[in-house]
């Protein structure tokens, strides 16, 4: 990587979090240029303008989350474990797993509506998500661990649906209470499909 892919690579770095947690609209490049220690021209040499730096921050924080939770889930062998680490991957989202929260959630809301490019970069994390959850339960059902009848495609819609709208409400009530009423629920669903 030459200086120049260093000092890019750099800015998505130091200006991911800053979208993340701010938004999109609401980050200016004062915020970003406060944060990497460069002026506006600098940043311009590497960032065509601001659409193009947001869109590699989304990509950023998108792939910081999925190789977060990839990780914590490749730790384990046994399906149920898995999804189980998926799940406590999200158990307290006042203590994220990348600083700012969900990024499906918080640029998801923004670009609706607003982004096409965006929301369509949401909808490929949601859909990469909800088909790790499957790919985790078909595991299961082949290696006769899970019910044959399980519906992987359903309960994968449920449990990402459930932890996403519980991150919503705990963001909102700054109380992970209801949170942990999701985990549990998710935790006994699974369980109640072990042969």
């Amino acid at each position: 990587m030459n200086k120049g892919e260093r000092t890019r690579q750099m800015i998505i770095e130091q200006s991911a979090p800053l979208f993340n947690k701010k938004g999109m609209a609401a980050t200016a490049m004062s915020d970003i240029m406060e944060v990497t220690k460069l002026s506006k021209g600098s940043l311009y040499v590497h960032f065509e303008n601001k659409d193009v730096l947001v869109e590699a921050a989304v990509d950023y924080n998108m792939d910081q989350l999925q190789s977060k939770v990839i990780a914590l889930i490749n730790k384990f062998q046994h399906p149920k474990d898995k999804l189980f680490a998926y799940i406590d991957a999200f158990k307290n989202p006042l203590n994220p797993p990348i600083v700012g929260g969900c990024p499906m959630l918080n640029f998801g809301m923004e670009a609706d509506d607003q982004n096409p490019v965006i929301l369509r970069k949401v909808a490929d994390l949601v859909n990469k998500s909800q088909y790790l959850i499957s790919e985790i339960i078909i595991e299961g059902i082949e290696k006769g661990i899970f019910k044959a009848d399980w519906d992987h495609k359903e309960f994968s819609t449920i449990m990402f649906a459930m932890l996403e709208g519980g991150i919503f409400i705990s963001n909102t009530t700054k109380k992970i209470d209801k949170m942990s009423i999701i985990n549990k629920s998710l935790k006994k669903m699974i369980e109640a499909q072990l042969c």
